[in-house]
């Protein structure tokens, strides 16, 4: 669910997902919006009342509904830009010792922090430019292009004969990296069929979490021989070649495809994926939206600041704020000290305990997604991580047995990840593209992931700091704090997106629409 600074006491980067890397400090943002609250949660909650109920929620699903299974390969293929964004997150945990012996700056932990977190600079620039890609090339291309970058940076970073080289390479890698983790929502709230947005949605988890774990296990071999590094980087690159041919064979969004004038592409993709009923309906919403948004592609980030989309990026950005601030990077790189305490000395154990923990959450996320709706999963998520950070933060505050106490921070930390899997990380990415009007989607995606890393930057900067200051227990309450807090800003400020299909969501959130356009 990663700005190239120096770091002495690198933290795990983590974006909706969960990671077991380290990750660097990260620098302040700052933007000012005109936002109203109350008037965005009572008009979507009228205009959702007079919606009609989704098709979903009439019947129940049985074994025998397939519905998901057309969109399904174009999805896993687009997924596979997540499990590359979980490699590159643990693929250097192992071997950043070896790479320091052999390119000569051992014993250097803020050369080696840069090495492993320097894509930050390059995701926090792939994510700002993201945007204006998505609106001129589409999905498929933009996906494609994006594979430069990603099997560039593998193949130098595996043949760096230089500290300089290899800064380059992890640079590379970044950008490739920020761009996908702003494109791949886009392509699946746009390619997926309304009842099964939030499920394929939830793939973006487990394609980075299968990322993270094939990454720990290619990285074994790294404690016995010193030049396995290059090995795993060299791998790095193969994934990037199967989704540049994969995606050749994918679907364009056809809300694209409808944008760009290309209508009877944007009618066959509807047929093939969503089902011959759904194209004439499907249609006229899509050129309703782009009746009233005036354009047919392309928007500038001025309009940010305007209503509606000033609401949305403010929400957007508050989630990513409200994620990272919950405390996820510290609670990951404080695991492995926690599993110590009980024996666990192998750092591969237990990163592959937080793994299964991330994986069996996620496994949940895609069966709850469309039956529980994204706002409840939210709150519980969160609400989940409040009680996990008090259970720890009262067994390292308030020992009354060791062995107890170690027990409760194991479970209190199992307990956080799998709630995060649950809710916090998948949910915070999808549902910002859902409430995202079709003109200004890839803008308000760009900037919410750019909210993101330079929140993640910060918490990595302070979290140690913090912790020498006021000591742990003290910290993972004001994380337990802070997760209450998102819970509280879930229920009162977001709404409800499951069942609904993108264009009713503009239209319920935008007071534009006084009128919904059936014309052709």
């Amino acid at each position: 669910m990663w700005v190239a600074t120096v770091l002495p006491k690198p933290v795990p980067p983590v974006l909706s997902v969960l990671t077991s890397s380290r990750n660097p400090k990260q620098s302040s943002f700052h933007f000012r919006f005109s936002y109203r609250p109350l008037n965005l949660k009572v008009s979507a909650t009228k205009q959702q009342q007079q919606l009609p109920e989704p098709k979903a929620d009439k019947k129940n699903p049985s074994s025998s509904d397939l519905g998901w299974l057309p969109a399904f390969p174009h999805v896993l293929i687009a997924s596979m830009s997540n499990f590359l964004f979980g490699y590159h997150i643990g693929v250097m945990n192992g071997p950043i010792v070896s790479v320091a012996k052999e390119l000569g700056f051992e014993g250097n932990s803020t050369l080696e922090g840069l090495v492993v977190s320097i894509f930050i600079a390059g995701a926090f620039l792939g994510s700002v430019a993201s945007g204006s890609l998505v609106d001129k090339l589409g999905c498929r291309r933009t996906f494609q292009l994006d594979t430069i970058p990603l099997i560039l940076g593998a193949l130098i970073s595996a043949q760096a004969h230089s500290l300089d080289e290899i800064l380059w390479g992890r640079f590379l890698v970044g950008l490739g990296i920020g761009v996908n983790t702003v494109l791949v929502p886009i392509y699946i709230s746009e390619v997926a069929p309304t009842k099964y947005r939030g499920s394929l949605g939830t793939l973006c988890q487990i394609g980075t979490c299968l990322g993270i774990i094939a990454s720990l296990f290619l990285d074994i071999p790294s404690e016995t021989d010193p030049h396995w590094w290059r090995t795993v980087l060299y791998i790095a690159s193969a994934p990037g070649f199967i989704l540049a041919l994969g995606m050749q064979f994918a679907v364009e969004s056809p809300r694209w495809l409808c944008k760009v004038g290309r209508l009877d592409d944007a009618k066959t993709v509807i047929r093939n994926i969503w089902g011959s009923s759904e194209v004439e309906t499907a249609i006229q919403d899509f050129q309703s939206v782009i009746k009233n948004n005036g354009v047919n592609v392309g928007s500038g980030w001025l309009e940010l600041l305007e209503e509606p989309h000033s609401r949305v990026a403010f929400i957007g950005g508050a989630l990513f704020v409200l994620q990272q601030f919950a405390g996820i990077n510290g609670v990951l790189y404080f695991s492995s000290l926690t599993f110590k305490d009980v024996g666990i000395t192998s750092s591969s154990l237990a990163s592959l305990f937080v793994g299964l923990a991330n994986f069996a959450g996620a496994l949940c996320a895609v069966y709850l997604m469309d039956k529980e709706g994204r706002q409840k999963l939210l709150i519980g998520s969160y609400l989940g991580m409040a009680v996990s950070m008090f259970l720890i933060a009262c067994a390292i505050g308030f020992p009354v047995d060791e062995e107890l106490s170690h027990n409760l921070s194991i479970l209190g930390t199992l307990m956080y990840i799998f709630t995060f899997a649950i809710g916090a990380g998948p949910v915070t990415g999808l549902i910002i593209p859902e409430l995202s009007s079709a003109k200004m989607r890839g803008k308000i995606m760009g900037f919410s992931f750019s909210v993101h890393w330079v929140c993640n930057f910060l918490v990595g900067l302070l979290f140690l700091d913090l912790v020498e200051i006021f000591g742990v227990a003290p910290v993972y309450t004001g994380f337990g704090s802070v997760s209450l807090l998102a819970a509280i800003y879930a229920k009162y400020f977001l709404v409800e997106t499951k069942g609904r299909s993108l264009e009713e969501i503009e239209m319920s959130l935008n007071p534009d629409f006084s009128v919904r356009d059936k014309g052709p």
